[in-house]
């Protein structure tokens, strides 16, 4: 796929200024897994780049964010981490990293290692960096600090997106104004034009199902969100998401249960769901990658969360009146915490959906957030 996006002004800096130490002429980044935590790198490269326009960043992830993420402006190669092969996956890691640096005339600068599990530590192990860096031992999990050779400073746990930007701290690269530059390109947009021309309303995208079955939202309550979006708000529903059993058996129960046809969209891939995503007046969602998509695209989004902490998963900075929070009790401060609280999506209600589908009609749909 070409694109061929308007290039950021880079930010104005002496040349011969050191980043804390540390070259940005090569970087390998290591997060291999999740369409969320993949939409939460992108303004860590973003940032570099900004910084550093001429830096080649070599990214290490699964095919699925992979389909994601190619041909994004600040990702200049990808490695595939395809983890079904089992340990043949490292060994094919392994070579095409030290491919990648043979070709680039010498290691990795830096490689970030912005996942804190066992695999990933393995792969930033074979990873040919002059600098390894990762979390500080308190947040890294499964021995992870041990396949690092420099650690950002200790820091309590809070959002995903900001712990990601204390690796930009620790090698001095601001990343103020936060941007994901995530599409849809220029050649994709005549596709989200043929998609959208028959509805001749504004659509509502819905994502059906997570990749956890503690984070669903009963398919019987969409089907009469997806009624009441038709009739009291003039929005056409869309379901988006994957094909997985799950997914399927969904949106098949959708269909069954509304009273109005709903279109379905499952299964278009990633980067159609980024123009379906950007296309939609609003997006109702759990805690699931297409959440983080939406926001990142500036989409209203009405954000289902009860199982995962929102304050460390949720909408970044943007959209949190707009979240319904089953997480915390009513009237509970909780801080930011890895605890998940399974059982709890049960609570929310389909009356308060449509209070936060309201809030949208009263502040968004005129296209200013408040």
């Amino acid at each position: 796929m070409s694109h061929a996006p308007v290039a950021a002004p880079p930010v104005a800096r002496d040349p011969a200024a050191p980043y804390t130490g540390v070259p940005l002429r090569r970087v390998c980044v290591v997060m291999m897994s999740a369409v969320g935590d993949a939409v939460h790198v992108l303004p860590v490269l973003v940032a570099l780049k900004r910084l550093a326009p001429d830096a080649h960043v070599t990214w290490v992830l699964q095919p699925g964010p992979a389909a994601l993420v190619r041909g994004h402006p600040c990702v200049d190669d990808v490695v595939l981490f395809e983890r079904a092969k089992g340990l043949a996956a490292y060994g094919d890691v392994r070579r095409a990293l030290a491919a990648r640096a043979r070709a680039l005339g010498g290691p990795f600068d830096v490689s970030l290692n912005l996942q804190v599990y066992f695999k990933a530590g393995l792969v930033s192990a074979l990873a040919p960096a002059r600098v390894k860096l990762g979390f500080d031992r308190a947040r890294a999990r499964d021995l992870n600090w041990l396949f690092t050779n420099a650690k950002v400073p200790p820091h309590p746990v809070q959002h995903v997106q900001d712990q990601y930007f204390e690796f930009l701290s620790a090698l001095g690269v601001p990343h103020e104004p936060v941007a994901w530059r995530l599409g849809p390109y220029a050649d994709e947009r005549a596709w989200q034009r043929e998609f959208f021309a028959p509805f001749g309303r504004p659509a509502a995208a819905i994502v059906v199902a997570t990749s956890k079955p503690e984070k669903d939202w009963a398919p019987e309550r969409w089907a009469r969100v997806c009624d009441a979006l038709q009739t009291e708000y003039g929005l056409q529903p869309v379901l988006v998401g994957g094909r997985s059993p799950r997914e399927l058996a969904a949106e098949a129960v959708i269909r069954r249960e509304a009273r109005l046809p709903v279109v379905s969209a499952l299964g278009s891939g990633l980067r159609r769901l980024v123009a379906i995503l950007d296309g939609s007046a609003l997006v109702l969602t759990p805690d699931t990658g297409p959440l983080h998509v939406s926001v990142a695209l500036g989409r209203p989004t009405v954000s289902l969360i009860a199982y995962s902490n929102p304050k460390r998963v949720g909408p970044y900075r943007r959209f949190h009146d707009l979240v319904i929070d089953a997480y915390g009790d009513p009237g509970e401060d909780y801080p930011p915490s890895m605890e998940s609280r399974p059982g709890r999506m049960g609570r929310i209600t389909v009356e308060q959906v449509l209070a936060k589908v309201e809030r949208w009609r009263t502040h968004y749909a005129a296209g200013v957030e408040p």
